[in-house]
């Protein structure tokens, strides 16, 4: 290749990796700025926990369901298109979060902020795959990682300081001008990938979108209506319900949203179901860390946000490095030993949290938990992504994304039905008394994460080039 060229191809993959980084970026910062605004909104609105927790969960639910079918619309129309319009949604739909006049309003807002978050995340993590050959792809999500990991650092810095210095919907305003912004840049700059063409999936669409919400309405609602209430147990059932007859769907279906023959693989598999349980114990966190540090312990936004740096700065500083491990020495080691700092760190807080509890107390467990599950995101990605053939790597980055944001909702609404139970906003020690069983749950569902992590395939080293032990790629439906 000539030296120009080969410049020319250089810059061309930095351009993928800024542009799809700025658009999981946006989404990461969302998530860690609405966190640190959490207890404020819920003063502001006169909100309840559920109410807060569908702030948190309709956008965290649409983003999920829509995944696998933004993947789908991607390979048909084009991935750097799409990704483009996810970007203008995402934009537009921060400015109505912003200008929300009721709590409801602002939940509607949300869920139409997690449909254009499905288009940026699911595409830019396609865009980026293809990009990059195997054996460097490792690298370049943790890259990828380490810039999502700089929103997801100052997010609660930013959050804090916006909701302190001047009000809360400038949380969501800030997405607008980086959004719009970047959207010119994408179709310019990007070269478009298009995957194998097939018929959307509607129906299967409809039943996994029917059985997430079915399962996380009974979940939220089952400390209000009462556990053994026709409503929740309803709802509950019609959920699984909705999920088999999906699997039974997708098995039958000619162009599946889900080929279930992903799963054959171990890698695929292990790697989906770990990412699940990282994510349902991280999204926990998320949701609970800030409004420990301001109800619990009196601090403001940007105190809060501040006291978590040392926490989320890890995302930043370890993620790279776990990327650029996992081409190296395989992903197993590092989903098993990352998930469990993760608990450990989780398990430390909850068992010392108390009103009044001095930030020194609450450093090295930010920092067990934050290192782990740093360690953990970028070689869960790695291994699935590397699991399929380069025509399935839009499905598989969309089952991927769906994965990570129903294990998210799964493990809010179960921690907060936990905290729900055994505490409230009464006073600080009610705070706690519901907080410290909240993240015990998060701290177990990251055990469970590295339980399951020990299923990935083992690697070795032939010949210099590492290779998954008995792990075949797998072809896209329909092929052979």
């Amino acid at each position: 290749m000539a030296p120009s060229t080969l410049e020319s191809s250089k810059a061309a993959t930095r351009w993928v990796v800024v542009l799809t980084a700025i658009g999981s970026l946006m989404a990461a910062l969302d998530t860690l700025v609405v966190s640190t605004a959490l207890s404020t909104i819920r003063l502001d609105f006169d909100a309840s926990v559920e109410q807060l927790e569908w702030t948190v969960n309709s956008y965290n639910l649409s983003f999920a369901v829509l995944l696998i079918t933004a993947a789908a619309l991607g390979d048909r129309y084009g991935r750097r298109r799409l990704y483009a319009a996810g970007l203008v949604i995402f934009a537009l739909s921060s400015a109505a979060c912003a200008l929300a006049p009721d709590v409801g309003w602002l939940i509607a807002g949300r869920a139409v902020q997690g449909a254009g978050a499905a288009l940026v995340i699911t595409l830019g993590l396609a865009l980026l795959s293809a990009a990059f050959p195997a054996e460097k792809r490792g690298a370049a999500i943790g890259i990828f990682s380490a810039i999502t990991g700089l929103a997801v650092a100052s997010g609660p810095l930013v959050g804090g300081a916006v909701v302190e210095g001047i009000s809360w919907e400038w949380i969501f305003w800030v997405n607008v001008p980086i959004g719009l912004v970047a959207v010119p840049f994408v179709l310019t700059r990007v070269k478009e990938s298009f995957g194998p063409v097939a018929a959307l999936d509607l129906g299967g669409l409809a039943l996994v979108s029917g059985g997430a919400l079915g399962v996380v309405w009974g979940l939220v609602r089952g400390n209000q209506a009462g556990w053994d209430s026709a409503e929740v147990v309803g709802t509950l059932t019609a959920g699984v319900v909705l999920f088999a007859a999906f699997i039974a769907w997708e098995l039958r279906a000619r162009a599946p949203m889900l080929p279930m023959t992903m799963f054959r693989s171990r890698a695929f598999s292990a790697g989906n179901a770990a990412i699940f349980l990282t994510f349902a114990s991280l999204f926990t966190a998320v949701f609970f860390y800030a409004q420990f540090l301001q109800t619990a312990l009196g601090h403001g936004p940007l105190g809060a946000g501040l006291r978590l740096l040392p926490w989320t700065a890890t995302f930043l500083t370890v993620a790279p490095v776990a990327g650029a491990l996992a081409d190296r020495i395989g992903e197993r080691p590092l989903m098993v030993s990352g998930l469990a700092l993760q608990a450990t760190g989780m398990a430390w807080l909850a068992i010392i949290a108390e009103p009044g509890l001095g930030y020194s107390s609450m450093l090295a467990p930010f920092i067990v938990a934050g290192v782990g599950v740093s360690m953990a995101i970028p070689a869960a990605q790695n291994s699935v992504i590397g699991s399929v053939d380069p025509d399935a790597i839009g499905k598989a980055a969309g089952v991927n994304s769906t994965m990570r944001e129903l294990g998210g909702v799964f493990g809010i609404s179960v921690a907060v039905a936990v905290f729900a139970g055994t505490g409230g906003y009464a006073s600080a020690q009610a705070f706690v008394d519901g907080f410290a069983p909240a993240i015990g749950v998060a701290a177990g569902f990251a055990a469970l994460g590295a339980i399951v992590a020990l299923g990935l395939p083992a690697r070795r080293t032939v010949a210099g080039d590492l290779v998954p032990e008995a792990e075949p790629v797998l072809e896209p439906e329909g092929v052979s």
